[in-house]
């Protein structure tokens, strides 16, 4: 992976790829050297290859935290398997261009200006002021959090695994926790744990903290000493409170009379499954309850939860939170005659306006298509097969169990909206385009009914 590192720092040096090009490309050779490893033997449990298209999905979904999954990871893969999963996914949830820099300010490697474009464009950020600070913060955050998780999860499993185990089983899942990928070496996800207070608390906090974003992280971690949030941050977690609260709401009284699901629950157990779904819904994967034997409301309510996903910069996919809020508000002022967004008492750029509404109508765009194609190779029930798509586009790893008898098709076809899901419909759409040409005539303006 170091070569062609190499390769794709000298390309663009010498102007030839884009700092989107670059990222793409980063995905894609993590993506290559994963297949590779996962295909061989030694990566399998009984000593076989799992074949190629099966090594493809699998490292496309770690590398893109996803979470679908096609073998069981904790049965089918061996040590050195689950090892090569958890470094995809580790890389994957901070960015592999990310991850690239950060390892060579830790080598002592200056960092230069082409680095520090790449590294805003991996991290969404609008300057490259203040990018190495920030990359340090995310080292740091990333290596406290997840060794505080996998702490609390190993004192926990060490009661009833040998201290080795324990501690795989702990590293393993507060990584994937983190990093919002889903991946769980329990057959049944945590369905065993959906009344444990302990696990359904330590998952869920991982789950935030890794989807909230590191840009608003840093803004709490420094709020004691500036006292003051910036508008991203404040909207980043009135959007995310805002949707796990409808969630959990949502999902417990939909839920709570279906005996398939949660029916036969005590009431604690369907106070932490409701929450801990509408959390996990926003692109972690894991779930304590059976998602194929939820109602239809509830699987559509989950649609819209993954498809929104998490926030900005951080190891979640979907639109994004911002996104989604800033798509309210601008209908929110439309409706009221206000030709700017205005909340907290500040003014949102209408260029930011006119790219959240790109994302979103690429976004959409690419699930219509992909459902589509899903719905005709597949032939199942169109609800389970949006959800897939779905699930795949925001990065989130939930199944109502199709993706195991899925074709190879259906595997390429949910391959392809995994990739697209966690680079972005707009920055691969981007990376395509070599060059933009400045607009140099302007045409007269007309006006088009609508609605």
């Amino acid at each position: 992976m170091g070569g062609r590192a190499i390769i794709l720092n000298k390309a663009f040096q010498e102007k030839k790829l884009s700092p989107s090009q670059v990222l793409v490309l980063g995905f894609l050779s993590a993506i290559a050297v994963g297949t590779i490893l996962l295909n061989l033997p030694a990566s399998s449990s009984i000593g076989k290859s799992i074949g190629f298209i099966n090594a493809l999905f699998t490292a496309t979904s770690a590398t893109c935290v996803t979470g679908l999954i096609v073998l069981d990871t904790g049965k089918d893969f061996s040590t050195f398997g689950q090892s090569v999963i958890l470094i995809l996914l580790q890389c994957g949830g901070l960015g592999i261009m990310t991850m690239s820099t950060m390892f060579a300010f830790l080598v002592g490697k200056k960092i230069s200006l082409k680095q520090r474009l790449i590294m805003q464009e991996s991290l969404n950020q609008f300057s490259i002021g203040g990018l190495v600070r920030l990359a340090k913060y995310i080292l740091i955050f990333t290596a406290v959090i997840e060794m505080i998780g996998a702490t609390i999860l190993f004192f926990y499993w060490q009661r009833i695994y040998s201290p080795l185990q324990a501690l795989s089983l702990a590293v393993f899942h507060s990584i994937s926790a983190f990093c919002n990928a889903g991946f769980s070496l329990f057959s049944d996800s945590l369905i065993r744990y959906k009344g444990d207070l302990a696990i359904n608390l330590t998952f869920i906090i991982l789950i935030i903290l890794g989807g909230i974003g590191f840009l608003v992280l840093l803004e709490l971690f420094q709020y004691r000493k500036n006292g003051i949030l910036s508008l991203h941050a404040q909207l980043a977690l009135k959007i995310s409170f805002i949707l796990t609260l409808i969630g959990f709401i949502m999902i417990f009284f939909i839920e709570s009379q279906n005996i398939s699901s949660m029916g036969n629950l005590d009431f604690s157990e369907k106070i932490y499954s409701s929450i801990f779904q509408s959390v996990t819904a926003r692109t972690a994967g894991f779930n304590t309850i059976h998602i194929g034997s939820m109602q239809n409301a509830t699987l559509f309510l989950m649609i819209i939860l993954m498809f929104i996903g998490a926030s900005p910069s951080s190891t979640g996919g979907g639109v994004k939170t911002t996104t989604f809020g800033l798509l309210i508000l601008y209908v929110w002022s439309s409706l009221k005659g206000k030709e700017e967004i205005q909340i907290f008492k500040r003014r949102v750029s209408q260029d930011i306006i006119v790219k959240a509404l790109t994302v979103i109508t690429l976004s959409l765009g690419l699930v219509i298509i992909m459902t589509i194609l899903l719905s005709y190779t597949e032939g199942e029930d169109f609800i389970k097969v949006l959800f897939e798509v779905v699930s795949a586009f925001g990065t989130v790893g939930l199944s109502t169990g199709i993706t195991s008898s899925l074709s190879i098709a259906g595997k390429m076809i949910i391959i392809i909206t995994m990739f697209t899901g966690r680079i972005g419909p707009l920055g691969l759409t981007l990376a395509l385009i070599q060059k933009r040409e400045p607009e140099m005539i302007r045409y007269p303006e007309e006006k088009i009914m609508v609605g």
